[in-house]
């Protein structure tokens, strides 16, 4: 991720609520500008998104 080698991202999120945790990315020294590609929304209330960086 710093180094800007990731082209995409794929999340997909559980629905659940567990009360804290650790967080899923490292902190950056500056955001990365992302596009939302996708969305895709599976029975149980999972949510599928993919994310591009912008060039």
């Amino acid at each position: 991720m710093r180094a800007g080698l990731v082209d995409e991202y794929v999340v997909v999120t559980h629905p659940a609520i567990i009360g804290g945790g650790t967080p899923f990315f490292p902190r950056l020294e500056r955001s990365i500008e992302l596009d939302l590609a996708e969305t895709r929304t599976f029975p149980g209330g999972v949510v599928l998104t993919r994310y591009v960086t912008r060039a």
